[in-house]
């Protein structure tokens, strides 16, 4: 799936030997492109899991009321 991890690579158009060494531009705990594509699923699958949980905990209350006699 392409479309979720497009142009994390900023370096990409220009040859490997004018790259910055990590740490020379920048700061030294810029996350490299591997870890920028693997926060993104893990952000993505956090969601997902929230909303079954919200969905679960949803269920479990609303049953919890019809066996009260709610309806």
């Amino acid at each position: 799936m392409e479309g979720l991890n497009s142009k994390l690579n900023l370096n990409a158009g220009a040859p490997p030997r004018v790259w910055p060494k990590l740490g020379e531009w920048g700061p030294v705990n810029v996350p490299s492109t591997r870890q920028k594509k693997r926060m993104r699923w893990f952000v993505a699958l956090g969601f997902v899991a929230a909303a079954v949980v919200l969905f679960l905990y949803g269920w479990y209350i609303f049953t919890m009321m019809q066996a009260a006699g709610g309806g």
